[in-house]
């Protein structure tokens, strides 16, 4: 039997404020609102990706196992892009030679961990090569 095919992917994560949340994904990361269920907002991250948030989620301290990485090939325009609008950075820019890429960390008001990344490894596959 052939696997059926995986058309989409959606992440949920929590947060205890929805509407804190909402302005940092849509108006510093700039992120295209999808969905507004009431509950939980569905932004678009790219090829079919998605990232929703939700307050009725259980949640809270747990977020020191969660990283969010964001793949970009121009994670220096996002570092300069996001520090204009007053992100502050818990590691600029640099490369992590264990892990063959190039990337940065911010957290969201939530205290989640993000990563933009770019991956120097030839194995990656390039977008949209899936």
């Amino acid at each position: 039997m052939k696997r059926p095919s995986i058309d989409q992917q959606v992440t949920f994560l929590y947060t205890a404020d929805l509407a804190e949340t909402a302005v940092f994904y849509e108006t510093v990361l700039e992120l295209p609102l999808i969905l507004d269920q009431g509950a939980c907002r569905i932004y678009a991250t790219g090829g079919g990706a998605f990232l929703g948030f939700c307050h009725h989620l259980t949640g809270g301290a747990a977020h020191s196992g969660v990283i969010l990485t964001l793949v970009s090939q121009d994670v220096d325009g996002w570092y300069n892009y996001l520090q204009q609008k007053g992100v502050e950075f818990e590691k600029p820019p640099q490369f992590n030679p264990r892990f063959n890429i190039y990337h940065c960390f911010l957290r969201d008001p939530n205290g989640y961990l993000i990563e933009i990344q770019r991956f120097d490894d030839p194995a990656w596959p390039p977008s949209g090569s899936l």
